[in-house]
């Protein structure tokens, strides 16, 4: 697979550029995280929002790449801060635990064995399984339990945090977190997934776990397609696939690649949401384009050799990657993003084209994948 999408050296530069530059932002911003802006530049600031994770994990594959103590260094210190925040419970109300310890503290034992990440990784974990909803039996995305507005709300990026349960059962023997996170992808699967492969991004259910509505935050409207949101289901269904053998889930993967597949513009990188009016301009999201790239690596990584869709993943990882690749490639090098034109929230005119950091890491992870087989930091392989 590797070989059917490599192209030369292109792979080696864009991950030495990206290694560069995350040095640099270290050494400009010491101790600080990347936050949204609206502008082309990150605001540096506190460990207090749901994106850290992805600042920490870009730091993890660079040292992996690198084998730099000092970048060694600094991600024990990004971890230091996870541990004093999970201790404080600072703006932690939410679902996004697993992009937050997943790529911090579980990181850190996938890389090294430590212990003491291992242990913060299982707090976090603890801390994820509490927002189970028992009579709704769903894991609330947002908010205190009973909040009005979202006691029964899940959204698909959760399926991105599911890793972090089903690892924990894992490496404890204790189901709950599995059970839980699989229930929690068949919920997904379920309600957030429509007939035609498309997806909502957000789901309403009573206290009782009976269906509401179809919903969006970031999207269009509530029927539309945001992009992200399809990213994140084309990859999370593949990882439950990967921790449970259900083959429901992989096809779901399939089938949610294959309408990305289709809607990929002449420029490779997709619009911020496919039913967006083509009128104007449409904001592109190269975020939810490297997101999609991860996922399709993954998914390809469960299909046996001749299966015939292997040939259309491969295809579109190498339009995607080589887009996104030329592109961060062509910037003059002082940008503090690895890719630009990545979206939040357009409609909310919210960070609607610039950086975002979970674009820059899944774009890095993307790339590690391809140059060196290392597939992030969502479940447990073997230490080089």
């Amino acid at each position: 697979m590797k070989e059917a999408i490599a192209t030369g050296v292109k792979w080696q530069e864009a991950i030495a550029s990206a290694v560069l530059k995350t040095k640099r932002n270290l050494e400009e911003h010491p101790q600080k995280f990347p936050h949204i802006s609206n502008g082309k530049h990150y605001e540096w600031g506190g460990n207090e929002d749901w994106i850290e994770g992805f600042w920490t994990g870009i730091v993890w594959l660079c040292y992996e790449y690198s084998r730099d103590e000092a970048l060694r260094q600094h991600a024990h210190a990004q971890v230091d801060s996870f541990d004093r925040r999970l201790g404080d419970k600072l703006a932690l109300d939410h679902h996004d635990i697993g992009f937050l310890y997943g790529l911090s503290a579980l990181a850190g034992w996938i890389v090294e064995g430590n212990e003491q990440h291992k242990a913060l990784a299982l707090r976090a974990a603890d801390h994820l399984l509490s927002r189970w909803r028992e009579s709704a039996g769903l894991i609330q995305a947002w908010g205190p339990e009973n909040d009005p507005e979202n006691g029964g709300r899940i959204i698909i990026d959760c399926l991105m945090n599911l890793p972090l349960l089903y690892w924990a059962s894992q490496v404890t023997g204790d189901d709950r977190y599995a059970r839980v996170a699989a229930a929690q992808a068949r919920l997904s699967r379920k309600f957030l997934v429509r007939g035609d492969d498309s997806s909502y991004h957000t789901f309403y259910f009573d206290g009782s776990g009976n269906a509401l509505r179809g919903g969006t935050h970031q999207g269009f409207r509530d029927g539309s397609t945001w992009t992200r949101g399809q990213a994140w289901g084309i990859y999370g269904f593949a990882l439950s696939y990967r921790f449970t053998g259900d083959s429901a889930f992989l096809e779901t993967s399939k089938r949610m690649a294959a309408y990305f597949i289709e809607r990929i513009p002449e420029s490779g990188i997709v619009y911020w949401d496919f039913d967006a009016p083509a009128a104007g301009s449409v904001n592109p999201d190269s975020s939810a384009s490297a997101i999609a790239a991860c996922g399709m690596l993954e998914l390809l990584e469960h299909l046996a050799a001749d299966d015939p869709f292997r040939p259309r993943l491969e295809q579109a990882v190498t339009r995607t990657m080589n887009a996104l690749a030329d592109s961060a490639l062509g910037m003059a090098g002082v940008e503090e993003g690895l890719i630009d034109h990545g979206s939040y929230h357009v409609r909310g005119n919210y960070g609607p084209d610039g950086y975002m950091i979970w674009g820059d890491y899944y774009y890095l992870e993307a790339l590690m994948r391809l140059e060196k087989g290392i597939p992030g930091y969502w479940y447990e392989r073997e230490r080089s």
